[in-house]
């Protein structure tokens, strides 16, 4: 306005008024041309203001109009109208963090008949811009309300709905540095609730286990740490539980990288689509033949069929969930069956071809009143069901444990014995919960005499806090004195000062934590159920920043072989005294002190940089490490110019564009279980909503809850010996006949192969190593500094084995000399870096000097940098079994169910839990 007025006093000299009325029809686009600029400065000035106010206005317009519309949410309410006409669930939390949202968002409406509900949050904060942006996606705007307001006050609760809603999720923040005031926060919040709506099913997420019993009156409860740490526990002897719980509780289609040249990522990628579905056994197409046969039997046969893995059922009268309850367990026709699955039974193509198939079935040949079709149906998902051996009934003689002697055909491949409908009942006796008999432990050796190792088994007299499940555990006849509880300082009752002075038989398991909270009793608690073999138990230490209290003490002193230590894993010495080298496992848990950071996801930063050290100090060392945010795993075992490494991160990218719930299940270290989240368990309260089974069940998987009759997790390992199985599906017949174990997928490890053009100018590191050795020694150790210089020149042997690569590769192939020299480049690298191993090994045996302990057990050259590892759940029963495979089982209880004894042979599972030397469930 001043600017047409200023200008046009060289023209009509307009006056204050008139350029006001100018600006006000030109810019409403009216136009009178009353009024109008003479001059050439002011036509110009138009111009540009015209231009300015095309691209601003709309903007300015729209922002104001979506600030007026989240101030109505944020002040308004949700209408009644809509809320008996509609359905909706209510978010309540502390603080909203765009990943906290994400994940319930992506995890709710992953399920079909969720699609019509509506999302109110209700949060006392104002959301941040992260949520504002993701809330503006049209997606999600007809379907999130955000209304800010507390859950402790009646007028907010009822903005919100909460009488109408049809479920409530009250979250804590894990973020808080005061995570005991978190959870008071979500005391009051769950209070309100029930107290305001009555009827409204609560979904309570809680961190410590101590505050759980305020909350028992929520329909399902998750504590955070309680789940930690016993999924950390089963870490350390069946590999990587956690990323097969991880898997279980995510929503997805199994579509992750089928298109990738990678065999195992599709694999993996097919294989992690699978969850566990129930259905009424006589409406099921799967199982309703097996209706009077055993569980056993029933979950052998769907497989074989369908590709189905039966793995729990639930009686009509009984709210308690049986794992694999055993060969005596009878199916019934009300009974709820619990399977894995690519996708549930009414979904599949077999609900679809029902009748066709039983019209089909009906003309098939059948050898026996068992016998099988051998015709199988190929399931939608594309597993294979293959025909094995012949499951009618023989004689006693035809039923073996043991590899077959050499007698037959030659060029057949072994019997297994079938899978029988009705267990024998002579082979079925009856297990005292207080005795011995499920093991061989009635009589101990003398080495088990003169090691102490004579346990009680019973339930641990005290717990560190209310509303702990009582397990069945092996126990000491006696206390410990708290003296001799700690590791590194002797006492009157024993002179040991560090691990290798006990001398424990099995490797250690290492535990570092800040403070020793109520929590880590679920850490030791599976490892020491009473169906653990007691000659496999491993020593744990509790590696301490902070000295535990005296009640937890009390806690951890029946148990056998569980010690504590005051110290960091930042400092070396501490680790080398609790007896690193020594050790199968190291577990790192977060820290609840720098879970929060001024900046997102630096939180674990410490903890990335200590584990790195680790990892580098001591390679052959399994670190299990949790995290706080799912997003740093990929700074987990960190390098920097590692191409397949930056070759899995754009995968990842890729799956993460395509909308993927899991893109982070391809980092290596999450498919081989070496990093965990514990935010990633919070799909399991999602899934709760639809599917509310899946905590019962998750906490059986685990050994937090024991239910009588309930089977539990465990682990064998395929050896040289079991090969002659070959597939999949002849392993489940075998275990299934045998021991009654049901399998439910397998933990594979496979070195990364090169391409065939990198092989052919791949340097060998060993082959140079050994060169090395036998031609010259280094004069002094301090040269071994100077070995990660650039400079060759102290490397005179490199140098020419240098000149010598580069010739051949000139020769070979002149026309990709860059290529060339950048692979030669990263070959030389790997010759540094194992020199560099080489530096940091001495640094350790000196230090392990200095304290005076043998370096005898540190392995400095081991590592696993060229092997990856992954998890297949419930894989194609054509699978075929590879060395060193290790198969994830569902074991009965041995107090009710004790298989019979087989012929002797050496024992080929690892961890065979439950089982004892005399009834070695054998291949």
């Amino acid at each position: 306005i001043c600017g047409i007025q200023h200008l046009e006093r060289a023209g009509n000299r307009l006056t204050l008024f008139d350029s006001l009325y100018f600006c006000i029809v030109t810019f409403s686009t009216v136009g009178f041309g009353d009024v109008t600029p003479k001059i050439w400065p002011s036509k110009l000035l138009v111009v540009i203001m015209i231009c300015v106010a095309l691209v601003v206005l709309p903007i300015q317009f729209e922002q104001l109009a979506y600030l007026w519309m989240e101030r109505q949410k944020s002040g308004g309410n949700y209408s009644r109208y809509r809320a008996q006409t509609e359905k909706h669930v209510v978010l309540c939390v502390s603080s909203l963090k765009i990943d906290l949202l994400m994940d319930f968002l992506n995890e709710f409406y992953a399920h079909p008949r969720l699609q019509d509900y509506y999302v109110v949050i209700l949060c006392p904060t104002e959301m941040d811009a992260q949520v504002r942006r993701v809330l503006q996606i049209p997606m999600w705007s007809q379907r999130v309300i955000y209304l800010q307001g507390s859950a402790l006050k009646d007028q907010d609760l009822l903005r919100a709905k909460m009488d109408n809603a049809e479920a409530c999720f009250i979250l804590s923040s894990r973020c808080e540095v005061d995570r005991t005031a978190a959870d008071h926060q979500t005391i009051l919040r769950a209070w309100a609730v029930k107290d305001f709506a009555p009827n409204c099913p609560l979904y309570v997420q809680i961190l410590k286990p101590e505050n759980k019993f305020h909350i028992k009156f929520a329909d399902h409860v998750v504590c955070e740490e309680e789940f930690k740490y016993a999924m950390l526990a089963l870490n350390c002897i069946c590999p990587a539980t956690s990323t097969l719980i991880t898997l279980l509780v995510h929503t997805s289609r199994g579509q992750e990288s089928q298109q990738s040249p990678e065999q195992w990522q599709k694999m993996y990628g097919r294989c992690s689509g699978n969850e566990v579905y129930h259905i009424n056994l006589e409406e099921s197409t799967f199982f309703a033949e097996y209706e009077g046969k055993s569980f056993t039997y029933a979950s052998f046969h769907a497989h074989k069929k369908f590709g189905v893995c039966l793995i729990g059922v639930r009686k009509e009268d009984n709210k308690n969930i049986l794992l694999n309850p055993g060969p005596r367990y009878i199916m019934s026709s009300t009974d709820i069956c619990f399977y894995i699955n690519i996708t549930k039974e009414e979904n599949s193509a077999f609900k679809k071809q029902e009748k066709h198939r039983k019209n089909h079935e009906s003309k098939l040949p059948y050898h026996g009143a068992s016998r099988l079709p051998v015709h199988s149906i190929i399931a939608s998902m594309g597993t294979v069901a293959i025909d094995l051996q012949d499951t009618g009934c023989r004689g006693a003689s035809g039923a073996t444990l043991a590899l077959p002697a050499e007698g037959g055909k030659e060029g057949r491949r072994p019997s297994i014995a079938p899978v029988l409908e009705v267990a024998d009942s002579s082979s079925l006796h009856t297990c005292d919960l207080l005795s011995d008999q499920s093991e061989d432990e009635t009589t101990p050796s003398d080495d088990e005499v003169s090691a102490g190792l004579e346990y009680a088994k019973g339930y641990p007299p005290y717990s560190p806090y209310i509303g702990s499940s009582p397990t069945f555990c092996h126990l000491l006849h006696e206390k410990v004195p708290f003296c001799c509880l700690r590791l590194d300082k002797g006492c009157q009752h024993n002179y040991h000062e560090d691990a290798k002075a006990y001398g424990f038989k099995n490797k250690l398991i290492i535990v570092a934590a800040e403070t020793a909270g109520n929590g880590l009793y679920n850490f030791i608690v599976p490892l020491r159920a009473y169906y653990r073999p007691k000659k496999e138990l491993n020593p744990i230490v509790l590696l301490l920043d902070n000295p535990p209290d005296m009640h937890f003490l009390d806690a951890i002193c029946w148990f056998p072989m569980v010690y504590y230590m005051v110290g960091s894993i930042d400092n070396l010495d501490d680790l080398l005294r609790c007896g690193v080298t020594f050790a199968a496992n190291m577990v790192v848990v977060d820290k609840e002190s720098t879970m929060s950071a001024e900046e997102d996801y630096m939180a674990d930063a410490k903890t990335i940089v200590n584990v790195q050290t680790l990892f580098r100090l001591f390679s052959s060392l399994s670190i299990i490490t949790e995290l706080t945010h799912p997003a740093n795993m990929r700074f987990m075992q960190f390098r920097a110019k590692d191409c397949y490494s930056l070759a899995l991160s754009k995968l990842e990218k890729k799956e993460r564009e395509k909308g993927s719930n899991l893109a982070f299940m391809f980092r290596l270290p999450f498919a081989a279980g070496r990093v965990f989240s514990i935010s990633m368990l919070d799909t399991l309260l999602y899934q709760s909503f639809v599917k509310d089974y899946m905590i019962s069940i998750t906490r059986l998987l685990l050994g937090l809850d024991t239910t009588p009759g309930s089977g539990f997790l465990c682990s064998m390992k395929i050896t040289e010996e079991d090969l002659w199985i070959r597939t999949y599906a002849r392993l489940y017949q075998k275990l299934c006949s045998s021991t009654g174990d049901i399998p439910i997928g397998v933990y594979r490890t496979e070195s990364q192969k090169l391409t065939t053009s990198e092989s052919q100018i791949s340097i060998s590191v060993e082959e140079w190593e050994d060169t090395k050795d036998t031609k010259e020694q280094f004069s002094c150790r301090g040269n071994h500094r100077n070995s990660t210089s650039s400079d060759q020149s102290d490397h005179p042997l490199l140098r020419r084995k240098s000149m010598q690569w580069a010739r051949r590769l000139s020769r070979r192939a002149p026309r990709h000399s860059a290529k060339t020299a950048e692979k030669i480049n990263q070959q030389r690298m790997n010759l540094y870096r194992r020199s560099e191993r080489q530096e940091l090994a001495e640094l350790v045996k000196n230090r392990m000097k200095h304290l005076g302990l043998s370096p005898a057990g540190y392995d400095e050259m081991n590592d696993h940098q060229n092997t990856l590892s992954y998890i297949l759940i419930n894989p194609s029963p054509d699978t075929r079994l590879e060395l060193n495979d290790i198969v994830y089982l569902i074991r009965p209880d041995p107090l009710t169910y004790v298989p019979n004894t087989g012929p002797s042979r050496k024992d080929s599972f690892c961890n065979t839990v439950g089982q004892d030397t005399r009834e070695e469930t054998q291949l």
